[in-house]
């Protein structure tokens, strides 16, 4: 990894000096992407405790399945790297435990995250997809700000373009790229916006909101990954693992809002006719 990257957006008259090493300490050096993942998951963990709070859910129990779900998204976006990139592991096993060198996936991170989160609020008793309806809304903000960690890594990005915002770096050859770092940030951080100061106040029922969630992020990663030159490859198929998943989690999504927004005026229909 290079001390300094000199990026530009040619397209945008714009230059910058990044380095990935926020300081060092004596021989241990700080990764700002450390600092840019904690800080976004900081303010995800506010958000949702806060969020908790005023819709009477319990903000101790809600940071229980966050501390829980933090070690398990670990955990799992480290087995999803390591599963689809075998090759790089099978001859030295004990590169698995190297997550300092890189190689996590954020669609283990986000499976992991919540088998973790599930289990917590299942042996706490708590009403899951009221749980979920809040952290997912806030996994959003940490997502956005999470991704300008690949922007100082120069990572995570496209195949070239001449679009008025592509971006060159050594790390792209000097040539200009799609940012799909900048793509995915500003599609969580809008996500964010329109959840929760729109959607959240129309919610109807339970899990509205987690099912929104998977249609705005599974749509956006369905086509942003596409672009990427980095992806995960299903071992067995020339096919973008991440993509399928997006593609599949967006039509889940999608169908359970359907069906549960027929359900509803199904139910408010049966109260107006009672009345």
């Amino acid at each position: 990894m290079a001390s300094v990257y000199n990026v530009s957006f040619p397209g945008l008259g714009l230059e910058f000096k990044v380095s990935p090493v926020a300081f060092t300490i004596g021989s241990y050096s700080v990764y700002w992407y450390g600092i840019i993942i904690a800080a976004g998951f900081a303010l995800a963990t506010l958000y949702c405790m806060r969020t908790a709070k005023k819709r009477g859910v319990d903000p101790d129990k809600t940071l229980n399945c966050i501390i829980v779900g933090l070690i398990t998204a670990v955990i799992g976006a480290r087995l999803y790297y390591v599963a689809f990139s075998w090759g790089k592991f099978s001859g030295d096993l004990g590169s698995i435990f190297n997550i300092h060198e890189g190689g996590l996936a954020i669609y283990g991170g986000i499976i992991g995250g919540l088998a973790g989160g599930i289990i917590a609020a299942k042996v706490q008793k708590m009403k899951l997809l009221e749980l979920l309806d809040i952290i997912m809304t806030g996994f959003l903000i940490g997502q956005g700000i999470g991704r300008w960690g690949n922007f100082v890594n120069q990572e995570a990005f496209g195949t070239p373009t001449d679009l008025p915002w592509r971006m060159a770096s050594e790390a792209t050859g000097g040539v200009g790229v799609h940012p799909c770092f900048l793509y995915e940030s500003l599609w969580c951080l809008l996500g964010f916006a329109l959840i929760h100061f729109v959607f959240s106040g129309r919610k109807k029922y339970d899990g509205q909101l987690l099912y929104t969630y998977l249609v705005w992020y599974g749509f956006e990663r369905m086509i942003v990954e596409g672009l990427r030159t980095d992806s995960l490859y299903l071992p067995f198929a020339d096919i973008r693992v991440s993509q399928l998943l997006s593609a599949l989690a967006a039509a889940a999504g999608a169908v359970l809002l359907v069906v549960f927004a027929v359900r509803s005026k199904k139910s408010a229909g049966s109260v107006a006719a009672e009345e």
